[in-house]
């Protein structure tokens, strides 16, 4: 394909710039997105085996239910009754809501003791999951901007950069695709290496690339497309339904049993499993029976799991809100739910949130890449002093990269140590992950990128094994108050810490090779080092 040269330095040029400049954002919203896969497993594996209440014997449900409403003025606000092994049968918020990112969340547990008599414990809930889904959605930047985050419209901001950066690569690419896709030419120096590793990342996951800069553009502006809407709909609902329904009040004796709302649901969604029951507003005028429920079959709205709304006294359900494709949401109720199902990989199963996984950290080193061919791109070959603002860009870059995942390693490492102190642990947390984070940024700028890029993988590393060695040290001194592993989902975040820490093992031989061996007109060149390691071998 034959294009003007003028035109492919013009998409190029666009290319280049609209990734560096979201480019870091970014990769601290994928590196964190692709964790935010397993967020399931995160949280059962940072919150204590003794956290949950036992769960009750199938039937007894009713009857803890009736005793929670009639003791707890709370509840009738909202309750949840979980029919998971693993969980309370039975919480509800006693402080926050299940809504957003708060760290001074707390809820009532409840069960059934041998006697058949309540049991109830208030705990903080462990946010390690929703720390990370932070981290996902709003690139860790603080404050707030109307109802959301600031950092939520700055990452929308990026997303769109992002969205022109991919269209205008493609383009500018399509002359040697063919030639090059392939094509790993370690031979031809390190700027021609990364940038046939950027090139096969970016082409080979392209449509998850586009996926996700679309939706994470409309979950970030949803509310201004809807204000813009609304003008087309006027009094209209946009979702469907708007039916006017008598208004009763109804009274809780009325209340169906647990099992008849599951089989209403079931019957009007027969391939899906009821993971649990949220019941709201049983003393208004609009009670409401939010149904969890789950399959590996369909595309699902949320990152785990399906919903069916109904009243709870009638079991009518609301067609127009449930997002199952039983459903009738209308046009744009579907188009949401198609949005929110592409963007979480949940219609998948296991096979898609691993897949999207790979591709999440895949789309993290594609921003990070992509700084470095910038970087090699302006290297004066002619001198060993290189520009301030390569210096700065290589700083940042490896500031903001590494902090990231420093940040997050110490935040899962320190975990369950956290859990053994008198505080509030989401804000441990946070505290981590920031002091981390900021201290990453300022010893890069400091120390210079060449020589923390060696002392921030060491650092890394440790953190990635202190995860799975505070589980042996659980083992070894059970009476120390932290716990080890106790089902595969909890064996698999410890697995998967091991494997980054041999990926970041990897990455440290390269980054040796690069500062003690490599070129001396290179940012990643440290002379005061290389004096003392031309001996050492880094074969």
């Amino acid at each position: 394909m034959k294009i003007r040269s003028d035109i492919l330095r013009t998409y190029q040029s666009l290319h280049t710039w609209t990734g560096i400049t979201a480019g870091l954002l970014l990769f601290i919203g994928f590196f964190a997105g692709a964790l935010t896969m397993f967020s399931s497993a995160i949280n059962d594996w940072a919150t204590p085996p003794e956290y949950q209440l036992s769960q009750v014997k199938a039937g007894d449900h009713d009857v803890l239910l009736q005793q929670v409403l009639s003791s707890s003025p709370e509840a009738l606000k909202g309750v949840t009754i979980s029919f998971e092994e693993g969980s309370s049968p039975i919480s509800w918020y006693g402080h926050g809501s299940a809504r957003g990112f708060s760290m001074d969340d707390q809820v009532w547990h409840a069960t059934l003791n041998e006697q058949g008599d309540m049991i109830t414990e208030l705990r903080h809930v462990n946010e390690l999951s929703m720390l990370v889904d932070y981290l996902h959605r709003s690139a860790g930047i603080m404050g707030e901007l109307g109802h959301d985050q600031a950092g939520v419209y700055v990452l929308g901001i990026a997303a769109f950069l992002y969205f022109i950066a991919l269209v205008s690569g493609v383009i500018f690419l399509l002359p040697s695709l063919v030639k090059s896709f392939f094509a790993l030419r370690k031979e031809k120096g390190a700027n021609r290496f990364w940038l046939d590793s950027h090139n096969l990342v970016g082409i080979a996951s392209l449509p998850f690339h586009i996926i996700i800069a679309v939706t994470v553009i409309v979950f970030s502006f949803h509310d201004l497309f809807y204000g813009g809407l609304s003008q087309v709909y006027g009094d209209k609902p946009m979702f469907g339904g708007g039916e006017k329904h008598e208004e009763v009040r109804y009274e809780l004796k009325d209340l169906p049993s647990l099992d008849e709302i599951k089989q209403a649901t079931l019957t009007y969604a027969p391939d899906y499993e009821v993971k649990s029951i949220s019941l709201s507003r049983l003393t208004t005028e609009h009670p409401s029976a939010t149904v969890m429920i789950i399959s590996d079959r369909t595309l699902m709205r949320g990152p785990h799991n399906d919903y069916v709304f109904m009243n709870p006294f009638t079991m009518e359900i609301n067609s127009s809100s449930v997002t199952t494709d039983a459903g009738q949401q209308g046009v744009w109720g579907a188009i949401v739910t198609s949005f929110f199902g592409l963007h979480f990989g949940s219609y998948g199963g296991e096979l898609g949130r691993w897949l999207y996984f790979v591709m999440g950290l895949g789309g993290a080193f594609l921003f990070y890449s992509g700084n470095l061919i910038w970087l090699e791109k302006r290297r004066r070959k002619q001198t060993v002093e290189q520009s301030r603002s390569s210096h700065f860009m290589a700083n940042l870059t490896i500031g903001v990269t590494l902090g990231c995942a420093i940040g997050l390693a110490g935040v899962f490492a320190s975990s369950k140590w956290l859990s053994l102190g008198d505080w509030n642990i989401n804000i441990a947390y946070m505290w981590v992950y920031y002091t981390l984070f900021l201290s990453t940024m300022v010893s890069a700028f400091i120390l210079g990128a060449a020589r923390f890029s060696i002392l921030g993988l060491k650092l890394f590393i440790a953190l990635c094994v202190a995860v799975p060695l505070n589980s042996l040290v659980a083992i070894v001194i059970p009476s120390i108050g932290i716990w080890a592993p106790d089902s595969i989902a909890d064996l698999g975040i410890e697995l998967g810490s091991i494997g980054f820490a041999l990926a970041a093992f990897y990455a440290l031989r390269r980054a040796k090779k690069r500062v003690y061996q490599g070129e001396e007109n290179s940012i990643w060149y440290c002379p005061n080092i290389n004096k003392h390691q031309k001996t050492v071998s880094l074969a």
